[in-house]
């Protein structure tokens, strides 16, 4: 046995010991990625974005045309990816990424990965999308593999397969662009944080060749009665099985890692009229629609007469009611997102993410974010 001295022992201990902490905050350090939104055309107040508060903007979107990743929106699209790179100035370790898909654009998701050359042809297009661009990365939002989404789309049973198959070619042409570059490529992607997505889905397969999985743990509502959008837990005041936490709990069981996922967080928020003499939470719909941003609701909405806060301490979520219009209206807000974050750090996952930034252009939640991370 080699005898190794005790003064390199202490010199091994000394510079671990100084080491540490660094490689302690490296590894617990949370991504913040916020969805900007391009499908409309020009962003508007690109300059205005704290980049030093994100770590990721994820663009959304980018279409798919004959099974090819395509710029819905070209002449926009490219004025906006030179004003988001420009934001690297602020935060040069800032991440810019192009989202293709989301809800509106996935119908063709199903026929443009359906064999090895539709595949390859994708990925190739979405590849040269980013390298085009100077761009760090690829997120799929395809809603949804194997199952419905928007009326009219393509789906089959064969999504499922593809699906894993999609994201092992796109990480092989990644990492080959990596080759050539020298710059390491993301890969993530946005999904449907209810059960029957892992039904239709193999995340364990999948999981592999991605960075981080994004879950969309908003839009719970939409039923015949007023509920939480995007709750943490469950309500006692009304039986529903979809929230955040038992998406988490889903997709752990599923096999992705904990430090893979990532939590979503809606800038928005979900309103609903009710019928007259309702209370509030758990009565029942009449009509239902996108509600307001986050900062439309602060500054605004909450200070109509009528209006009053409440917080479902068991759900972890907001919800204003206004017994005289009967409009009834879910969100987060600052004290849902500290629940939130608080959450995160618990499970040890990968961090959050929200749709979108333009819904809450004081920061209001964004700053919250930053803020409840550190």
């Amino acid at each position: 046995m080699k005898i190794i001295p005790l003064y390199f022992k202490l010199s091994i201990l000394i510079i671990a010991a100084l080491l540490f902490p660094y490689i302690g905050k490296s590894q617990s350090k949370k991504v913040v990625i916020g969805y900007v939104g391009g499908y409309k055309g020009l962003i508007k107040g690109v300059d205005q974005i704290d980049a030093k508060k994100l770590t990721h903007i994820n663009y959304a979107f980018v279409d798919i045309k004959n099974n090819r990743a395509w710029l819905h929106r070209e002449a926009t699209d490219t004025v906006n990816f030179r004003h988001l790179v420009m934001l690297k100035k602020q935060n040069p370790a800032l991440k810019i990424m192009i989202s293709i898909g989301g809800w509106t654009w996935s119908g063709r998701f199903s026929d443009a990965v359906l064999t090895d050359t539709a595949r390859k042809g994708f990925a190739g297009s979405a590849v040269a999308i980013i390298n085009r661009f100077n761009l760090d990365g690829i997120d799929i939002d395809w809603e949804y593999p194997g199952r419905h989404g928007l009326a009219g789309n393509v789906y089959r049973p064969e999504d499922q397969q593809n699906y894993t198959l999609m994201f092992k070619e796109l990480r092989k042409q990644l990492d080959s662009l990596q080759h050539i570059t020298g710059k390491k490529y993301l890969l993530t992607t946005a999904v449907g944080a209810f059960k029957d997505f892992l039904v239709h889905t193999d995340m364990a397969s999948a999981q592999q060749y991605l960075d981080y999985i994004n879950l969309m743990t908003y839009d719970y509502s939409g039923g015949k009665i007023a509920s939480h959008h995007t709750g943490l837990y469950a309500s006692k005041t009304y039986i529903a099985h979809n929230n955040a936490d038992e998406a988490v709990t889903l997709f752990l069981a599923a096999g992705v890692p904990a430090n893979k996922l990532v939590m979503g967080i809606a800038f928005y928020g979900r309103s609903s009229i009710l019928k007259p003499h309702s209370t509030g939470l758990g009565d029942s719909v009449v009509t239902s629609s996108k509600g307001y941003g986050y900062t439309t609701i602060k500054d605004s909405i909450l200070k109509i007469k009528g209006f009053k806060l409440h917080h479902d301490r068991t759900a972890k979520a907001d919800y204003i009611y206004n017994p005289d219009t009967q409009l009834f209206i879910s969100f987060d807000d600052e004290w849902s997102v500290k629940k939130k974050i608080k959450y995160v750090k618990s499970k040890k996952m990968g961090g959050v993410m929200f749709w979108e930034y333009n819904n809450d252009l004081k920061e209001y939640l964004l700053t919250t974010i930053n803020k409840t991370l550190k």
